[in-house]
């Protein structure tokens, strides 16, 4: 079997986001997180992750050592929830699962609580 060094020190868990932020923030932390859209709260599981989570976790975010990127729909309600932090407006294109039909332009959110620029 081939070595991976590319993945040494990568960590991989199976927590809720809350747990999982409270556990490994520091420093040197940098953490990528792509919840359920606005509006589509039950498409990981019927009550895995309700949108009052939202505001939880823009104060948790709001209190780590560590950095964070987080990728979302870009609605009026994620914009004001997570007004602390920096937003850039991306357009990304998305498909139906395996089919090739496409549901055009979209307007995603990229959020951190660093300043980033594409």
């Amino acid at each position: 079997m081939p070595t991976v060094t590319r993945l040494a020190g990568v960590v991989i868990e199976c927590l809720d986001y809350a747990g999982f932020i409270a556990r490994y923030d520091g420093p040197a932390t940098f953490f990528y997180l792509d919840p359920p859209y606005w509006g589509c709260e039950n498409d990981y599981g019927k009550a895995m992750f309700g949108r009052e989570e939202f505001e939880a976790m823009a104060a948790q975010l709001g209190q780590i050592n560590g950095s964070f990127l987080m990728s979302i729909n870009d609605v009026p309600e994620i914009r004001e929830t997570f007004a602390a932090f920096h937003q850039v407006k991306v357009e990304t294109t998305y498909t139906l699962g395996k089919k090739t039909e496409s549901r055009g332009k979209i307007g995603e959110l990229l959020i951190g609580n660093w300043r980033f620029q594409l």
